[in-house]
This record gives structure tokens, sequence and C-alpha cells, in this order.
């Protein structure tokens, strides 16, 4: 069973790794319109924080994937969640398709981040680099 455990562990690191590599990189790529989003929400240095943001969605997931400090990186992750679905996802101040939608993501976040502390508190199994 240990090994079966470990497997599930690689195989769930991947997946909740990857949603934060492939959006960090998406990010990337458009950084200028990530900016502009972020300015958009009356937060102040939009261009520092979408640095921030990149980096910690590229940087914290690749070593979630990879399993190299899987801990920190889930529970560094978990905590970016926190601010980035209070103010992006805040369904409760929209009505109709706008509100419905964002509830939809921010109750995913919700999943997400319970999905980082159970990688927190459990390690990132056997087949990583950390091995553990």
């Amino acid at each position: 069973m240990k090994n079966q455990s470990d497997a599930f562990a690689l195989v769930g690191r991947i997946l909740l790794g990857s949603i934060f590599v492939l959006s960090g990189f998406q990010k990337l790529m458009g950084f200028s319109g990530v900016a502009a989003t972020i300015a958009g929400k009356g937060l102040p240095m939009p261009e520092v924080l979408a640095v921030i943001t990149v980096a910690i969605e590229l940087g914290a997931g690749l070593l979630l994937v990879v399993g190299l400090k899987a801990r920190w990186a889930a529970f560094l992750l978990f905590l970016f969640i926190i601010p980035v679905s209070l103010t992006f996802h805040n369904f409760w101040t929209m009505d109709g398709a706008q509100a419905a939608m964002n509830k939809i993501q921010f109750l995913k976040n919700v999943s997400i981040m319970g999905g980082s502390l159970m990688a927190a508190a459990f390690g990132p199994g056997r087949y990583s680099i950390d091995k553990g």
C-alpha cells in the first residue's frame, strides 16, 4: 500500500501543481494584461504584484510538481490563494451570471487550498526530490 500511496502523492502533486505552472506561464506571456487586471482592482504597484504572482505560481508550482521543498511550496500556494480569491473572485459583491461564475472560481480555489494544505501536511511522498 505504501507504493500506491506514493504514486497517488506523485499524481496529486502533478495535478495540483500543474494549474499553477500553466497559469503562471500564461500570465508571463500576457504580462501587461495581468498588470492591467491587477490595476483594475485598485491594487498598488500592479507590475510588482504581477511579477510576484508569476514568480509564486511558476516557482512554487514547479517545486510542488517535482517535489522539492514541496511542503513549503504547497503552504506558500495556500497563502497566495487567500488574497487572490478574496480580491478577484468576490462573488458576494456581484449579481447574476458574474456572481455565479465567480462563486465557482472561489469554491475551486477553496478546494485547491485544501489540497495544498494536505500536500503541506503529508509531504510529497517517496517519488519526489525531497523523498517524503
